[in-house]
Parts: C-alpha cells; structure tokens; sequence
C-alpha cells in the first residue's frame, strides 16, 4: 500500500525530510526541485509508513486505497516519475542532506538575533520558521493589510482549501513566544527601512511580484478588460479588489495566457454555484457567479499544446470537475504534437488533452475551451469590450471571439522597494544567495536581504518559497555571526511606541486571532470554513474586540 501525492501537493519539501527511507523525490538538493511541477513518492521505495502524511502541511499525500476517483491519475503519475525496478527491491535508507542553518552566535556584548521580515505570505513564514528553530532569535513581521499570509488567503482558488491548509503551519510558527505580528503597517509608508534597521540586525523583504505583466495591445484597458490575478484577488475578497467592476452579463469570457491562474479563474467562472457556496469564496463573488450569464470561458495561448503552461496536476483537477473542449483544429494540434514529443511529462498532459471533447457539441452546462496558436492583435469595442481578435500562429488569418470580460494572465513583475536597489529588467531586487546587492558597487547592502518572488522571480509554487527562504536565512545567520550586521541601536520596547505612534490602527497577533475567530464563526453558521472580512474597517472592528497584548515589559524581557 504505497502512499502517493495528489494534486494539493505545496512542494514545500517537509514530506522529503519526513521519510526515513529518502522515497519522495526531486529532494531540495536535486537540480529539477526548483522547478517540478509536484513531489513523487516512489511505490517500490515507499515502505508505508506514514511519516510524510503527518509532515505535509496541505492534506496531499494519502494512502492508494484511500484515493478517491478524481485522484486515481496520481498513482501512475508517481510510479512514471521513477524507472521501473522488481516489486521486491527496497531502496536502502540514506542520510537526510536537512540543509543546517548556523547557529546564531551571541556573544557576551550582543543582543540576540532581531530580524524584521516585510510581507506576511509563504516566503515571510518560510523565513520566520528557519530562523525560529534557533535559541534567542526574535522575528517581527510586518505585513501592511489587517490580515497575513498573503497569496494564500488571498490568490489560492477558493474551490483549493486543501492547498490553503498551509496556513495552520503558518499558525504554529506565529504563535512561536519570540514571534510578533505588526499588520496594518505598511513598511514606506508608516516606517520606513531606516527605522526597521534601526531596530533590528537585519531586514529580509518577502514581499512578492504584485504587480501584473500588462498585454500591450489596442484596446486594453477598456472597461471590461483586466487580468486574472485581479479577478482572483476580487473572487477572494481582498480589500483592494472589492469593488473590482466585474461583469459577467456576456455568454463568453476570453483568457490570454494559459498557465494555472487562467485555469483557476476558468474553472470558477463555471463552477457550480451549489459547490462554490461550501469555500470561502467572497460573499459579493458569490452572488455576482450565481447571477453570471457566462456559458463559455475561452483559455487562448500563443503557442502549441506542448507547450501549455498549466502544470499536469491542475490539469487532471480542471478536467475531472469542469466540461473542458476543443475545437477540431486543436485536436489536430494535440495530435500533431503528442507524435513528436518525448518528454513524459509533456506527453502526460497531451494524452488528457486527446480525451477532451469537441467543441462543436452543445453543452449542457457552461464549459471551458482552450485554444491554441493564438496570437492577441486588440481587444475590440468602444466604450467596453466586446471581443478579441486573434492572429493564427503560421497563418495570415484573423480570427475575432466575441467576449464581454477579456482577462490576461501572462505573468507578474516585482515591484520598486523603497530605499533598496531594482533590476527593471528581471522586475527583483538584485541579490546573491538573498542578499540585496548594490549594482553599481557589486557590493552587499548591510542588514538587508530578500526571499520569495521579488528576490528570484515569479516561478515555483507555495512550498519552493521554503528552501528559497532557508537560503536567504543561512545567509543572514552567517552574516550575524560573521559580525557583518549592526546591532539595533534602538531599545526593544522602542519599536512598539514608534509603530504605535506612526500607525496607531496596528493589528497584532491577538488582533489577527480575533478576526480569524470571526470569520470561522461567521462560515459556520453557513457550512463554510470561513466567511471573509473584505473591508479593512471590519477587520479592524473585529481585530479590536480582542484582550490588548501586555506591553512587553522587564518581566517579559527577563523571561525572553
């Protein structure tokens, strides 16, 4: 009964250093970890243990007698990652290669380890939990929204609460003694890097690629045009997406892109309702999908099938809940390609693509269509969209899709910190191994550092952020005791007046809990798991009805 990862799975790694007997593979030390689509769980080498069951933060791995229908595929998916081996040949245990992080050294005339992360998502958890694991080190976390952990409340689909569950790992890490939430405080704004650094060793910025890569074609722009992301944060009910104009009164929604935001979005857009109304999907989303006029989601990409950049297991998810088709000169694209391809894994997501329907079928319920080699010339209307026009790759011909919501999901772009260098080219703040750079110096910016997107890029899933953010960790570590950062020159009680004084709204950890408490509670009274908060006025409400935290005095210092 070997066990096996699903579609859920986070690649964060923790399942890889759970098992005794070095079964789970790409591992981080491996070349294709940065990049794997999921982790693969060798049947032969697997000797059932469960270890990697209770180390996987989001529910993917399971027992093969334990799958359900939809998540059969996987067993193949697992074993074809591996070469095939007699039944009876057991791979010996190996050593674990648990990356160690240096301790932090404190000498006699030094305070302990203080770090100041930027952005409360994956990566910033990530951090804060490497740098937890060591005696004495302090973290404090500053995330400008009421509310943390960035694109997991607010970017993963709703339909994906598996993949959410992540945030309980984030949980246990902010509930660490030596852990401090400051939200509702936005670093530039209400402090600025000076004033962290003046009161921590370090600053690491784990703040993401927020920004959108915009398609540069007449008519984008018009009203109703906008990307994917923006729908996806509007579908979530995060505060500045709320009232987000969204119309779905129009038969046919166009999506340009079609990597794994376009098929979340696609997939919500002709979801049932019934099923949507059992997430945590926003209230105003809600009730705009059960009024939605929408029987079409068309995912348009430029290039061919095999080169389709949704990944194999949001494929098999998509077409075992969603009517999926195409057209016959796409089955003729799919063929053509699946002749030619020797990669597995290409040639996996190519066998899927045969079986899809046709597109010239009436549909019974509203469907999702991809569509291949095609190129976006404009978005056509005048005061609104009303369609696009394509050009066919290898051909003169145009092609024109009437759509009354024309969406873009080509990518996304780091952002300008304020204070720290910017590569406006790769769109990340220049770093080696997470230590920002001066580019004209070729020097280290003392105490900064970076992890996540803004410091790699856009690639990898939530759990790659793990071992981009212990990197950047046993960076700064060895940095402190190198004596290469400079102690605070402010007093730890300090810090709390400055951020109290500059933004007096600040939700702390205490704050954060209630608003959680209230959104679970408010969910239950409707089956859901949560009923979010999308005005920052209500977070705040409810982040006030909790016990104020004691000031962190002598006592708490001595005890710390």
């Amino acid at each position: 009964m070997p066990h096996v990862i699903t579609q859920s799975c986070c690649n964060d790694g923790s399942c890889v250093f759970a098992c005794p007997v070095n079964c789970i593979h790409p591992s981080p030390d491996e070349p294709g970890y940065a990049t794997t689509e999921m982790l693969y769980i060798d049947p032969v080498a697997c000797v059932d243990c469960g270890a990697c069951v209770s180390a996987c933060p989001v529910g993917a791995i399971a027992p093969d007698t334990r799958l359900d229908t939809k998540q059969l595929p996987f067993i193949e998916i697992n074993a074809s990652f591996y070469p095939e081996r007699p039944a009876d040949v057991k791979l010996p245990p190996t050593s674990k290669l648990a990356p160690v992080i240096p301790a932090a050294q404190v000498h006699a005339r030094r305070r302990p380890l203080t770090v100041a992360i930027v952005g409360s998502g994956p990566a910033a958890m990530y951090a804060a939990d490497e740098l937890l694991t060591q005696h004495g080190v302090r973290v404090n976390v500053f995330e400008k929204l009421p509310t943390p952990y960035g694109l997991v409340r607010a970017g993963v689909a709703p339909d994906h609460q598996n993949t959410k569950k992540v945030t309980r790992f984030f949980d246990r890490v902010a509930g660490h003694r030596h852990f401090r939430f400051y939200l509702n405080v936005e670093v530039g704004k209400h402090l600025s890097h000076a004033d962290l650094l003046a009161h921590h060793h370090a600053v690491l910025y784990a703040v993401g690629a927020p920004d959108d890569r915009r398609l540069d074609v007449e008519g984008m722009g018009l009203p109703g045009t906008g990307t994917a992301t923006e729908l996806v944060a509007w579908i979530n009910g995060h505060p500045d997406f709320t009232d987000l104009p969204v119309d779905l009164g129009h038969e046919r929604v166009v999506i340009v892109g079609n990597g794994n935001v376009a098929l979340d979005v696609a997939r919500i857009l002709t979801s049932d309702h019934d099923d949507l109304a059992r997430t945590d999907i926003s209230d105003h989303a809600l009730k705009a999908l059960r009024d939605s006029a929408v029987r079409e989601v068309v995912i348009a990409a430029r290039r061919g099938p095999a080169h389709s950049a949704f990944t194999l297991p949001e494929l098999i998810g998509l077409t075992a809940t969603s009517e999926v088709v195409l057209d016959a000169d796409d089955h003729k694209l799919v063929r053509a390609d699946l002749a030619t391809t020797s990669d597995a894994l290409t040639r996996n997501k190519l066998e899927i693509l045969t079986e899809l329907g046709d597109a010239t079928v009436p549909a019974s319920r509203p469907r999702i269509r991809l569509a291949y080699h095609r190129t976006p010339e404009r978005v056509l209307g005048q005061q609104r969209a009303t369609g696009v026009e394509f050009s066919i790759s290898g051909t003169e011909e145009l092609c024109r899709l009437d759509a009354g919501l024309v969406l873009t999901s080509i990518g996304y772009r780091g952002k300008m910190i304020r204070d720290l260098p910017f590569d406006e080219s790769a769109a990340v703040v220049p770093n080696e191994d997470g230590r920002v750079v001066d580019p004209g110096s070729g020097r280290p910016v003392p105490g900064t550092y970076v992890a996540g997107w803004i410091k790699r890029g856009p690639t990898g899933f939530i759990g790659t952020n793990k071992s981009c953010s212990l990197q950047t960790v046993q960076a700064l570590v060895a940095d402190f005791n190198d004596g290469k950062l400079t102690d605070p020159t402010g007093k730890p009680d300090a810090l709390d007046s400055l951020v109290h004084t500059r933004q007096p709204d600040v939700v702390d950890s205490a704050g954060w809990g209630a608003i959680d408490a209230a959104e679970i509670e408010r969910g239950g009274d409707e089956g859901r798991p949560r009923n979010k908060f999308t005005d920052i006025t209500e977070m705040l409400a409810a982040a006030a009805t909790a016990p104020p935290a004691p000031r962190r005095g002598l006592l708490a210092r001595l005890r710390g």
